[in-house]
């Protein structure tokens, strides 16, 4: 399969020329010094990192889940080969704990930042150490893919949701500077909501929400009492409540505390200056209830804001009768669909704690 890229110059209405890279190392060095490239919410662990096996993963990189991301290079056209290396690749580093991926990145950054430093400068927030490597995700950069690696991947991604991606690019010259444009084979795997059944390592329909209840911030009272979840401070947290809709369903978990609540949505995201709220048949602001926490730190810059989304509770539970097991899922992410077998065997737990019955 081949992806036809073209970039056209609107002043002299004809579209760029192609340029090349000189080679693969040159493709990797772009690629480490712009890691955006491939996604923003990565990072560069190491690169030519050895396997088992003695082979050497082109770049490794860390997301904002703690996942680790396999990132294999190729220059031109990927051979049928290189899903099975890529593969290998990842089943090697799924071994790795939290101390040796902290030594590997310690050494990549020459001994001047730490695993947790790093994380923190991209993300805002400390690495929760529990859930590192807990999936790893494969990618793939080429210009182009034949037919039998088209093949391969479609499979595994479709019958078993196995999270490896191809990621295209094209060169172009303009001037003096070359250009790169680069598009996804398909969509992020966990994008995905599978039809009927659900398949191994797929998402089961049910959201995980991380409520932040601590100090003078977020309040868990408050939300029980007014019916909302929220959260703020920085866009990789806030973000992640653009996923949810009315009608869906939210296991609410308070880190180091357990799971205290689950609900329905019922608005989509607004910024808490914005939100209202039916007090005794009458409409009342946000900022006129007797709330405990602090939900308007940041007004004026809606980078930074606090945000919320209305729930209608089923059940909820006071911070102190919080439900924690060992097994049970965690995330750092304000709100996740989880792919994996602790978050079906987190709900079901929950379940039968709380006597829901779907």
């Amino acid at each position: 399969m081949s992806i036809e890229h073209a970039v056209w110059s609107l002043d002299e209405k004809k579209p760029l020329a192609r340029a090349d890279l000189k080679d693969e190392k040159e493709l990797e060095m772009l690629i480490l010094n712009n890691i955006e490239l491939l996604n923003n919410s990565w990072f560069v662990l190491s690169n030519q990192v050895k396997t088992n096996a003695g082979k050497y993963i082109d770049i490794l990189c860390m997301d904002h889940d703690g996942d680790l991301v396999v990132v294999e290079l190729k220059k031109d056209m990927t051979p049928r080969e290189v899903t099975a290396q890529v593969i290998d690749y990842a089943a090697s580093v799924s071994k790795l704990t939290v101390e040796e991926i902290a030594q590997l990145y310690l050494k990549y950054s020459g001994e001047t930042k730490t695993l947790n430093n790093a994380y923190k400068e991209k993300f805002g927030a400390d690495l929760d150490e529990e859930h590192v490597n807990e999936n790893v995700k494969m990618v793939i950069v080429a210009s182009q893919m034949d037919d039998g690696t088209e093949r391969i991947i479609q499979f595994l991604r479709n019958t078993y949701r196995v999270d490896i991606n191809i990621l295209f690019f094209q060169v172009f010259q303009c001037d003096e500077q070359r250009l790169i444009s680069r598009v996804w084979f398909q969509e992020d795997v966990e994008e995905v909501v599978p039809q009927g059944r659900f398949p191994k390592n797929s998402w089961n329909g049910e959201y995980y929400v991380s409520y932040g209840a601590v100090g003078d911030g977020r309040n868990w009272g408050d939300a029980v009492q007014y019916g909302f979840i929220s959260a703020g401070g920085g866009e990789w947290y806030s973000n992640t409540l653009k996923m949810l809709s009315p009608g869906d369903r939210v296991w609410v978990n308070i880190p180091k505390t357990g799971y205290t609540g689950v609900g329905i949505v019922t608005t989509e995201m607004q910024q808490a200056r914005d939100v209202s709220f039916m007090i005794d048949g009458e409409e009342k602001r946000m900022q006129e209830l007797p709330l405990k926490g602090e939900y308007f730190y940041s007004e004026d810059d809606p980078r930074y804001a606090e945000y919320i989304v209305k729930v209608q509770w089923i059940k909820t539970v006071s911070e102190s009768d919080a439900i924690k097991e060992v097994g049970f899922f965690g995330n750092q992410n304000s709100v996740c669909r989880p792919r994996n077998d602790k978050w079906e065997f987190t709900v079901e737990r929950l379940k039968k704690y709380w006597k829901i019955d779907d």
